[in-house]
């Protein structure tokens, strides 16, 4: 019995050796480099000398940084929430479908998220480019002054927020769709009999059922956001990047333009460091809110 066991564990431990050497490979080593890293002048190749601090103590002095970090929380701000209800109300609406008709309409929501980000970016820069976009011309047509969203600093973060949206909602519609469909259909046959009406019935049932699932889609879309970088660099070419910037944005002109790699590990520490902070925040708050709905 005892050599069973033992043979057991040998065999556990076999198993999951390869995730976890791929794991410490892929993530943990390159975090603690990063860490080690950003406590250095060093290039983005090759080693650097020690400057202790001096790298995060440049941060509240640098104003591009302050960009970035406030245009971070602003785009997790337009995105996160308003994504997570869009995703929430489609969802419910394509529920109440049936058969086939069910089927494509969720595919059609869903298609915009197995496209890559160049490509979202090719589709919507011939919608709403300034000179030729298809809703420019909508704009001549109504009388109205063109917008030069990309190209403006007060337009693009909003628009790039709808693009996101419109780009990630199919992968939330189809964790809400997989929650709705968890809760048993009695409860709203229930719900009937008691001539519960139609809002009484989603606020009573079924928003407190899904919460889990609220909790879960909110988490990984504030994740996502935190780390946006491709929609902000394309859409940011031939316009004002500066103006435009992002954390992981700052990151990449640090490192790979700048070849600054000390300073651009100690904006990804910060990062990370947010990352980790405002996940576990956002975790305990939908947490203690489950348990009060309870």
């Amino acid at each position: 019995m005892l050599r069973n066991r033992r043979d057991e564990a040998f065999m556990a431990v076999l198993l999951i050796l390869p995730f976890v050497a791929i794991y410490g490979l892929v993530f943990i080593y390159p975090t603690i480099k990063m860490f080690i890293l950003s406590f250095t002048d060093a290039p983005l190749i090759g080693a650097g000398d020690w400057v202790g601090l001096e790298n995060y103590e440049r941060l509240p002095r640098d104003r591009r940084f302050h960009t970035a970090l406030w245009n971070t929380f602003y785009f997790v701000a337009l995105t996160v929430i308003p994504g997570t209800l869009v995703a929430l109300v489609i969802s419910l609406g394509i529920n109440r479908l049936k058969g086939r008709l069910q089927s494509l309409v969720l595919a059609l929501f869903f298609l915009p998220y197995i496209l890559p980000v160049s490509v979202v970016y090719l589709i919507w820069d011939w919608t709403l480019n300034f000179q030729f976009g298809i809703a420019m011309h909508l704009f001549d047509w109504a009388g109205a002054d063109r917008i030069p969203v990309f190209k403006s600093t007060a337009w693009f973060m909003p628009a790039v927020g709808f693009v996101t949206i419109w780009w990630t909602a199919g992968f939330s519609i189809l964790l809400f769709l997989a929650g709705r469909r968890a809760i048993p259909e009695e409860i709203y046959e229930a719900a009937s009999l008691d001539n519960s009406g139609s809002w009484s019935t989603f606020s009573r049932v079924t928003w407190p059922l899904m919460w889990p699932v609220t909790a879960l889609v909110s988490t990984i879309q504030l994740i996502l956001q935190l780390k946006i970088f491709d929609q902000v660099y394309l859409f940011s070419q031939g316009g004002r990047p500066n103006d435009n910037l992002v954390l992981v944005y700052y990151v990449f002109q640090r490192a790979f333009q700048s070849n600054q790699g000390g300073r651009a590990a100690a904006v990804a520490v910060v990062l990370f460091v947010i990352v980790i902070v405002v996940s576990v925040l956002n975790f305990q708050l939908t947490r203690l809110s489950g348990g009060r709905r309870k």
